[in-house]
């Protein structure tokens, strides 16, 4: 099964092994020149200086939104802004409660511990995080059967960050351990625009105006699509243009790669014409739309749906999946008139 974060689309947020090399060099270092999220920003910029003034650790902070918006990257400003060393880890790396208390040991004072898909920590690993966070403490079990004992261990003082996409699934225990809870939310075309114009600064890259906002519109809302499809963009430019990224280049870029202008692929569209064409505009079920174009459900309901539901091109109803009037027109197919 494909694991949702992480595929290959051209616009889908997911991680990719590309994206490490890119956003590593392109991500902000302090809270002033982080861009977006302008609530979370503020908000977090009091909690720190307080943290700060008191000569205490932050206290714990849940990220939760969809993937691509910038978690990672506000986690290691945090580190930046507190003076203190990020560790970076996530739900599935921690298979047993041993590797966390491992993690957790070799932490120094006030050190910010960020796990990303904390929703998908296991039960038993989970139980040993609930005393970290409280008491600065973890319970380690010694030894089998009549002869087992538990030993306590004193751990340093630090933050939790837990990054998640899926802020339902983690269980209230310990969502009620963060005493701060962020939600991201999509960007706008204006604050993409300024990530991909400081973005294409640091690479390098000459852009104009014009072709900044055409990639800017068909990034999903998300800087991650923002960056890889500068990337993308500044290939063509430099083979196939003057190496400047004008609107052209751009428009040639977005032809080659499938992407429209509201930044649907070829996946996207396959998605919304099966419903057309052959369910009559829906409803339809999932399973029979994964089996039909070939994905993973999973892949279907994370990956593809979440943007098409939110440009209004998709419905989610109790009988299945329908297209809206929207989608004919973006389309250009005529209304079934059945």
């Amino acid at each position: 099964m494909m694991d949702s974060d992480r595929y290959d689309h051209i616009t889908g947020a997911g991680y990719t092994d590309e994206d490490e090399d890119i956003e590593v060099s392109l991500r902000p270092k302090r809270l002033q020149d982080y861009i977006g999220q302008s609530t979370v920003k503020k908000n977090l910029g009091v909690y720190i200086e307080a943290a700060k003034q008191r000569g205490e650790p932050l206290d714990h902070v849940l990220f939760y939104g969809p993937p691509g918006l910038g978690k990672t990257t506000l986690a290691g400003i945090i580190a930046n802004e507190m003076g203190v060393d990020l560790r970076i880890t996530s739900g599935p790396a921690i298979g047993r409660a041993g590797d966390l208390a491992a993690i957790l040991t070799n932490l120094g004072e006030n050190d910010v511990l960020f796990i990303d898909e904390i929703h998908r920590l296991n039960r038993s690993v989970e139980e040993v995080l609930y005393s970290a966070m409280e008491d600065y403490a973890i319970d380690i079990v010694i030894g089998k059967g009549p002869s087992a004992r538990s030993l306590r261990l004193d751990i340093p003082k630090f933050t939790l960050i837990g990054a998640t996409t899926r802020v339902g699934s983690l269980s209230a225990p310990l969502r009620d351990r963060f005493g701060v809870i962020c939600k991201f939310e999509l960007y706008n075309t204006k604050d993409l625009s300024t990530i991909i114009s400081r973005s294409s600064g640091i690479l390098g890259v000459d852009a104009d105006e014009d072709a900044v906002r055409e990639m800017a519109m068909r990034s999903r809302g998300t800087p991650r699509v923002a960056n890889r499809l500068l990337k993308r963009v500044r290939d063509f430019s430099q083979v196939e243009g003057s190496g400047r990224i004008d609107t052209a280049i751009a428009e040639r870029t977005f032809e080659a790669l499938g992407v429209d202008k509201l930044g649907l692929e070829g996946g996207d569209r396959d998605i919304l014409k099966l419903i057309i064409e052959r369910f009559h505009g829906g409803p339809v079920g999932i399973d029979t739309i994964a089996a039909a174009v070939g994905e993973e459900r999973v892949t279907i309901e994370d990956v593809y749906e979440p943007y098409l539901i939110q440009l209004g091109l998709l419905n989610r109803t109790p009988k299945g999946r329908t297209v809206t009037d929207l989608t004919y027109k973006h389309l250009g197919l005529a209304p079934d008139e059945d």
